[in-house]
């Protein structure tokens, strides 16, 4: 055991480790909050000012987040956050939690990883660990972490320490969040792997599993997230199928799920949305042609989730010709614009698809989201609007999202005609007649 990892595994035990976390975000403030919570003194980096001000004043802006707590560790000293990363020298470990989006051509675009592993690489010093948590391709810690940081003139396994731990933030959901999801860590040497690993089991309640290596802890994030996508594209292929067919693709699935073993339901919509399914596969795409290797699942599964928007534009279409109204002038209104229900959390969200395609169609869309007040795609600014005081007037209502919150008894009695691409009305009883599914 080498003097420098003693000494800082001897402070992650005793918590009188100092830590950070770069990128206050979905990922980044809900892990902050936790290390503190656990009793180590914790320090948020961000570049967006309004965030750092937010933290420091105590107001949270992430629904997975408790107001009360936040606050009470910011009043506490426990939590604080900064855009100074001059401060990242006198941390002992530090988290990278920014966004690994897509390049307009669907490359990684991994801008953001590089300028704050940059920022740390001027500040880091001997025994400190570096654990990157952004999704990525395999590879990544070691291939464009490791050299940066390198710059500094300190070697990794020897004078600092390297991991790779992938989020799993699910926003919303009810029973897993950042305290109790089991983690994945691969470190670059087996020190670095047992720093990280005991890092997270000081903080965290889930159970920590240990790879031999970051690309493994990286592949692992990928195959996650793709067995996702790719069965959503099945669920989406049937759903497309079942509807040439007049067959119920929600009653088959409700039927195929009563199998205690060798099925798991996947579930159909107006396509993917969310910083994670939506993206990650490509990631895997880009690497694979390294390695000359062409993943045709992966792409076709893409283009069906890539095509559901329109099926579900072309579908309102065909219910309005049966209506003697003509997509071109007709108002619609949209319910739902967050990517996942009773989130804010509107990402990549499917929903700004299908307002595409609509408004290309002549129509006129009017949106509600109780989650979003407002929402910004390409450029464009859309508000939200209450539904209760425009749905009489719309001539189609299409469902998004499956708000908990919307009253969907109320909406069928008033609306002309519903397309839900959510199942959302399935406990509806009356009007049933209005309701066209996906």
């Amino acid at each position: 055991m080498s003097e420098l990892k003693e000494t800082l595994l001897k402070k992650i035990n005793s918590k009188t480790a100092k830590v950070g976390v770069v990128g206050l975000g979905y990922v980044g403030l809900p892990l902050s909050v936790e290390k503190a919570k656990a009793g180590f003194e914790t320090i948020g980096f961000d570049v967006q000012d309004e965030k750092v001000r937010m933290v420091n004043e105590g107001h949270n802006y992430i629904g997975d987040v408790v107001d009360e707590e936040l606050n009470d560790l910011v009043k506490a000293g426990k939590l604080k956050a900064t855009s100074d990363f001059s401060f990242v020298e006198n941390v002992d470990t530090i988290c990278i939690c920014v966004p690994t989006p897509l390049d307009e051509y669907k490359q990684p675009d991994l801008s953001y990883v590089v300028s704050s592993t940059r920022s740390v690489s001027k500040y880091l010093h001997k025994g400190m660990l570096v654990i990157l948590e952004s999704t990525t391709y395999p590879g990544t810690t070691e291939e464009v972490l490791k050299p940066i940081l390198e710059e500094s003139g300190l070697v990794c396994g020897k004078d600092f320490f390297l991991a790779f731990s992938p989020e799993r933030v699910d926003p919303g959901n009810k029973t897993f969040n950042t305290k109790n999801t089991p983690k994945v860590v691969g470190g670059c040497t087996e020190e670095c792997t047992e720093l990280a690993a005991a890092l997270y089991r000081n903080v965290l309640d889930g159970e920590i599993h240990t790879v031999s290596s970051p690309a493994v802890a990286e592949m692992e994030k990928i195959l996650e997230n793709t067995f996702r996508n790719i069965n959503i594209a099945l669920a989406n292929e049937m759903a497309i199928l079942c509807n040439r067919m007049g067959i119920d693709v929600w009653e088959v699935i409700d039927a195929a799920k009563t199998k205690p073993y060798g099925f798991m339901p996947f579930y159909p919509g107006p396509g993917l949305g969310g910083h994670c399914i939506p993206l990650d596969p490509f990631y895997l795409e880009w690497k694979a042609k390294e390695y000359d290797y062409h993943t045709r699942l992966i792409e076709t599964s893409g283009e069906i989730n890539d095509s559901m928007p329109e099926f579900v534009v072309d579908n309102v279409m065909k219910i309005l010709n049966k209506h003697k109204k003509a997509m071109n002038g007709s108002k619609i209104l949209v319910m739902g614009l967050a990517y996942k229900n009773d989130i804010d959390d509107y990402r990549e969200s499917p929903s700004f698809k299908v307002i595409e395609n609509l408004e290309k169609h002549g129509a006129e869309v009017i949106v509600n989201d109780p989650y979003c007040p407002e929402a910004k795609y390409k450029k464009k600014i859309y508000k939200s609007v209450d539904w209760n005081e425009v749905i009489d007037d719309a001539d189609a209502v299409i469902i998004t999202t499956n708000h908990s919150c919307y009253d969907y008894e109320e909406i069928a009695r008033r609306a002309k005609v519903i397309y839900d691409t959510r199942n959302a009305t399935k406990n509806v009883k009356n009007n049933r007649d209005k309701i066209f599914k996906l």
